[in-house]
């Protein structure tokens, strides 16, 4: 048996150690970079698609509300693009470390409210507040992470639910007015920068998603590819084969909290900056599990997985709404009426056929299919 100071070859190959076929200290051949420039071309395409939709007047009826470059439509845009980036840091415990946990809203909950607070309560700068936010929100998670991972399995996710819940609980009670209870907390305005102000400047606080958008999934993507990654992914495979093999598994799972968490309080901050505010909805476990949906629609543990699982639920999400106010329906039978008023009902349904029909998400179904043709 191996050993905890020494890690095996065959490990030190898979996490890019000196016998990786990457080369010694994780460099790559030439090849190698070749194809990872090459898997970057369809982001890099699809960002500069998004990035010029600020551009782009024409109207796209029953899908966006007006104008694509109009004030609802930039606004909708960015608050789906936000999310998905909050799913993706999600996806950093569950689908990459295997860890169930129902209380990752109360770390996007805290890097918005603590950065709503120290702007609109303790007068701090930007820079400084968004500092604040995240380096509390970090050791919030630490302290969580070092706690929650004491047990396992379901008792894990039920301790980080009791963390999350006792948190809503205080927003909920507004202690010193910091949090503002049921109505949220609005963000000062006079200490944000102009062009984040008004509805004349949706497209910037779009853009400020899609950035956030970005960054998460270049941070994801250097994380998977890293020592912790691999590390990561022995733990999710098998937690005791990687404890035998000399890793640390209580110290990878708390990295991943910590790593998950600090995107998800990035999240929050940017959510507050584009809605203008924190909402006590990111407090609550229905967020969470929202999440888990969105991950798990999307393709857990897949590169695209979380952003496109939180973008289709949250647009979806806005967009049922509207429908099931439409006209049109009154003109249907009394039963389907009732049914496609129900937003929740037809996401649930869509969940459910995807689920059934593609295990592994709408992305890995994307990818069984383009490989499936290139076959042919």
């Amino acid at each position: 048996m191996t050993s905890s100071t020494q890690t095996p070859p065959a490990v030190r190959a898979s996490t890019g150690g000196p016998d990786s076929p990457d080369g010694p200290a994780g460099t790559q051949p030439r090849s190698s970079r070749a194809r990872v420039l090459l898997r970057a071309i369809p982001a890099l395409v699809v960002v500069a698609v998004l990035a010029y939709l600020p551009y782009v007047a024409a109207e796209l009826p029953g899908i966006l509300p007006g104008r694509v470059n109009g004030p609802g439509s930039m606004q909708l845009l960015a608050t789906c693009l936000v999310v998905g980036g909050i799913a993706l840091s999600y996806d950093v415990l569950f689908g990459r470390t295997g860890l169930l946990s129902f209380g990752h809203a109360l770390f996007v909950a805290a890097g918005s409210y603590l950065l709503t607070i120290s702007l609109s309560t303790w007068d701090l700068p930007l820079p400084l507040a968004v500092g604040v936010a995240l380096g509390l929100s970090t050791l919030l998670a630490l302290a969580v992470g070092a706690i929650a991972l004491r047990v396992g399995g379901i008792a894990f996710a039920m301790v980080t639910l009791a963390f999350a819940q006792a948190a809503s609980i205080v927003v909920m009670r507004n202690p010193g007015g910091l949090t503002g209870g049921e109505e949220g907390k609005p963000l000062d305005r006079d200490a944000l920068p102009g062009l984040l102000v008004g509805v004349s400047n949706a497209p910037y606080r779009y853009w400020l998603a899609l950035g956030f958008v970005v960054v998460a999934w270049v941070f994801v993507s250097l994380l998977v590819r890293s020592r912790a990654g691999h590390a990561m992914a022995a733990v999710r495979e098998n937690e005791q084969r990687a404890a035998v093999l000399g890793f640390g598994t209580y110290r990878v799972k708390l990295m991943a909290i910590v790593a998950g968490s600090f995107l998800g309080a990035v999240g929050g901050a940017v959510h507050a900056l584009v809605l203008g505010g924190s909402n006590p909805h990111l407090t609550t476990s229905e967020f969470t599990l929202s999440l888990l949906v969105m991950v798990v629609l999307g393709g857990a543990g897949h590169r695209w997985g979380g952003v496109l699982g939180g973008v289709l639920y949250t647009y979806a999400d806005a967009r049922l709404v509207e429908v099931s106010n439409a006209g049109f329906l009154h003109s249907l039978p009394e039963v389907v009426r009732q049914v496609l008023s129900q937003p929740l009902f037809i996401l649930g349904a869509f969940f459910v056929v995807v689920v059934y029909f593609a295990p592994s998400g709408l992305t890995g179904l994307g990818g069984r299919l383009i490989r499936r043709a290139g076959t042919r």
